[in-house]
C-alpha cells in the first residue's frame, strides 16, 4: 500500500533488562523485537521520536510495516507495544514478519464512486448516505488493498447497498460477515422537506405594538381621574 510507515532501527548488541534501561535513558531509543517467518530472531532498538509519531497514526496498528537496519528491510506487523502504566513512555515494542502468503486483519477505507453518476441523485434529486466508511477485511500481505470501491452508479432512490454486496479484492474476506451480522453500506434517500418558519417579526415592531396599547391604557387612566375630579368640585 502506499503511504507505507518505516521505521529505522539499528542492532541491539545486547539485551537485559539493565541494557534494555541504558537503551532508553541514554540512547533515547526503544527496545525491540522482530521474529517469526522461520527466521532468526532480530533484537533492535527503535529511535523514540520515529516509534512516537508512528503510533499517532492508526495504520501503525492494523497495516504492514518497513523496518530498515542498514541494508536490511524487514516487513512486520506490530505485535506488542509496551508502555509504562505509570508515565506512558514506551518501554519495548515486538513485531511479527510477514510474507507475501502472510494472512492479516486489515481496517481498508471505502471509496465510493460514480456519486454525480448515481441514478437515485441525477433522476430523483436524492441523497447519498454513507453508513460505513471503513471495513475490517482478512487478506494476504502481499495483496492489500488501498480501498475497496463501491460503485454507486445504479442505485436508485430508496435502494441501498449491503456489506454482503461488495466486491472485494480475490482472496479477501470480512470476518465474521453472515446474513445476521450484514450491514448496510451506502442508500440513496429522499431529501427531507424543510419545514417552513414562523416569519420573525423586524425589530421595533412587537415594541411599537407593545408601546401603543401603554399609551391607550394611560390615557383611559387620566381620562378617568379628570372625571373623578370634576365630579368632586361639583358636589
Amino acid at each position: 500500500m502506499s503511504d507505507q510507515i518505516v521505521l529505522n532501527a539499528e542492532t541491539r548488541e545486547r539485551t537485559g533488562s539493565n541494557k534494555a534501561r541504558v537503551i532508553r535513558k541514554v540512547d533515547g531509543m526503544v527496545p525491540a523485537i522482530v521474529y517469526g517467518d522461520e527466521k532468526e530472531s532480530l533484537n533492535l532498538k527503535l529511535h523514540l521520536n520515529e516509534l512516537t509519531k508512528a503510533s499517532q497514526n492508526e495504520l501503525f496498528y492494523t497495516q504492514v510495516l518497513l523496518i530498515k537496519n542498514g541494508d536490511l528491510e524487514e516487513k512486520v506487523v506490530l505485535k506488542e507495544l509496551q508502555r509504562d502504566p505509570a508515565k506512558g513512555k514506551f518501554l519495548h515494542a515486538d513485531f511479527q514478519r510477514v510474507s507475501r502468503k502472510t494472512k492479516l486483519k486489515v481496517i481498508i477505507p471505502m471509496n465510493f464512486i460514480n456519486e454525480e453518476e448515481c441514478v437515485g441523485v441525477k433522476n430523483d434529486g436524492g441523497l447519498i448516505t454513507k453508513a460505513i466508511r471503513e471495513v475490517e477485511i482478512m487478506c494476504l500481505a502481499g495483496n492489500i488493498p488501498e480501498s475497496i470501491d463501491v460503485d454507486v452508479t445504479d442505485l436508485e432512490l430508496g435502494a441501498s447497498i449491503r456489506l454482503t454486496e461488495v466486491s472485494l479484492p480475490e482472496g479477501s474476506e470480512i470476518p465474521g460477515l453472515t446474513e445476521e451480522t450484514d450491514q448496510m453500506v451506502v442508500s440513496v434517500n429522499a431529501p427531507k422537506a424543510v419545514e417552513e418558519e414562523e416569519p420573525i417579526l423586524e425589530d421595533g415592531e412587537e415594541g411599537e405594538e407593545g408601546a401603543a396599547e401603554e399609551g391607550e391604557g394611560s390615557d383611559e387612566e387620566t381620562n378617568s381621574e379628570e372625571a373623578d375630579s370634576e365630579g368632586s368640585e361639583e358636589s
